[in-house]
């Protein structure tokens, strides 16, 4: 069997354990600029099941994709370490402000332009937005195949994979043709930590815009070694429609926002015994809390 060839869909994000009162700005998108950048916590999860996969197909190959500014960038590197293989950064001003309608169509667009694939793997949701839709929109704009709620794959051939997935009230055992999209829980198992050879392989991959940033002589470094280099792609590079990006091409629009403060209104003290947490639960069951 010859290798597969992947692709993880990953999205720096706002920390969101940290928001505080200028985490929106007054048009209502996230201000990026005001929290913590990190690695959205599913597409680790995402990445995992493509390194597995990797692992189990000899010659297959993961590339990140991230659409974000040029900080972005540290999302591929972070894939680098952890065992992938390339990466593309997605950036141009005109993806500011994009829903999750523009954001897939632009991520289509870049995935047909980079070549073939075989598996587009994501995480279920990103923890800015939860709206768990990125994925399976982009499924729909390249006419593919999706299984959503992905919690291991448990086989895989060049043209089919069987997938577990894990639901609300149960587990299904899922198969779909290839190349198809899957997205992942965090359920699934974590991301593997970095690879000491990855990661001092990759340690100075860069975009070109980094390096002329830090005035470092890329044409050079590139030529000698050119995996070093995370390509970046614009609007004009994926031949996307500048009218279906950013503001514009985003019919989610907020109306409001609103700050929730939750205060404890009553608490009661339960003795720490049997006796005690057995008629705790029955007082939750009785008033309807759980049951």
């Amino acid at each position: 069997m010859s290798g597969l060839k992947i692709i993880v869909l990953a999205k720096q994000v706002p920390d969101t354990r940290n928001v505080g009162k200028d985490a929106m700005k007054a048009d209502g998108t996230v201000n990026r600029g005001a929290l913590p950048a990190i690695f959205n916590p599913e597409d680790l999860n995402a990445l995992e099941q493509a390194l597995r996969i990797k692992d189990r197909v000899a010659g297959s190959t993961v590339t990140v994709l991230t659409m974000g500014p040029g900080r972005a960038a540290e999302v591929i590197r972070e894939g680098l370490y952890r065992g992938a293989d390339n990466g593309y950064l997605l950036t141009d001003r005109a993806f500011a402000g994009s829903d999750t309608l523009a954001t897939s169509y632009a991520i289509s667009k870049a995935i047909e332009k980079t070549g073939p694939y075989d598996i587009i793997v994501a995480g279920r949701q990103a923890i800015d937005g939860d709206t768990a839709q990125v994925g399976p929109q982009v499924a729909e704009k390249l006419n593919l195949p999706q299984i959503t709620y992905t919690e291991e794959v448990l086989e895989i051939s060049k043209k089919k994979i069987k997938i577990r997935r894990r639901l609300e009230r149960g587990v299904e055992e899922v198969s779909s043709t290839l190349p198809c999209v899957i997205t992942v829980n965090a359920s699934a198992p974590e991301c593997r930590p970095r690879h000491a050879k990855q990661t001092m392989k990759f340690k100075y991959a860069k975009t070109v815009t980094e390096l002329q940033a830090a005035n470092e002589d890329y044409i050079t470094l590139f030529e000698n070694k050119p995996y070093l280099q995370i390509e970046e792609l614009s609007v004009k590079d994926v031949g996307a429609d500048v009218e279906l990006l950013g503001l514009s091409g985003s019919p989610t629009k907020v109306k409001g926002i609103e700050n929730v403060i939750l205060e404890a209104k009553e608490s009661r003290k339960v003795e720490n015994t049997d006796a005690g947490v057995e008629e705790m639960i029955k007082e939750l069951i009785e008033n309807h809390t759980i049951g």
